[in-house]
């Protein structure tokens, strides 16, 4: 029977019947997605208190591996005149087949003074360009004070500012230079610890030791 065959109230009741079956099938589309939010809910309370211990667990025992290594370190100092400032040392043992490397990382940044050495520099370098060397050297001293996506300057940029800078031999390039280079106040960041082992082709292989790298 086709629809153009039904009665006017054949019809209604037809429509009303497929609405309750629309109605229906959103009612449990929306009891089912409730019901992973309630699952969701629950594995994440469930599962947290796990990784709660685990992360108390690897900074408890982060610590007690930096403190058995503690009396060592004092003697590398003493030993080897070691600078405080190294931020890393690695340890070996006498096969040279298992190393620990500990040590923290360091964030680049620079007092308020940065700014009157990059003025200093910008202010000679921009009276330089009268032909096309002298405007390539302007260019190439604008992309090293140029800040990253942090807003700091590369130390590594600024060594190659102080080479350009002894080499001009210009008074007041060094100046400038020399001022944002002692603005460099790096901050130690988080502390670290690796460990690595040989493999038998005595190749280095790290030992996973967080939750992306295990």
């Amino acid at each position: 029977m086709e629809l153009k065959d039904l009665t006017p109230e054949q019809r209604k009741v037809l429509l009303q019947e497929a609405l309750e079956i629309e109605k229906a099938e959103r009612k449990q589309k929306e009891a089912d997605r409730q019901a992973y939010k309630d699952l969701v809910s629950e594995k994440v309370d469930q599962v947290f208190p796990l990784l709660e211990e685990i992360s108390c667990k690897l900074a408890s025992q982060k610590q007690q591996i930096y403190n058995e290594f503690a009396a060592a370190l004092e003697m590398k100092k003493k030993l080897y005149d070691v600078r405080d400032s190294q931020n890393s040392h690695a340890f070996m043992n006498a096969n040279g087949t298992r190393r620990i490397t500990l040590g923290y990382y360091v964030i680049d940044s620079y007092d308020d003074t940065v700014n009157d050495g990059i003025t200093i520099v910008k202010e000679y370098i921009s009276g330089l360009a009268r032909d096309d060397n002298s405007r390539m050297l302007v260019d190439t001293v604008m992309k090293l004070l140029a800040k990253d996506q942090k807003g700091s300057l590369k130390p590594s940029r600024v060594m190659q500012l102080r080479q350009m800078a002894d080499r001009s031999g210009d008074p007041r390039f060094i100046e400038g230079v020399a001022i944002i280079a002692n603005a460099y106040k790096p901050t130690p960041s988080k502390t670290f610890i690796r460990a690595e082992a040989k493999d038998e082709n005595g190749a280095w292989k790290s030992i996973p030791l967080g939750m992306t790298e295990a």
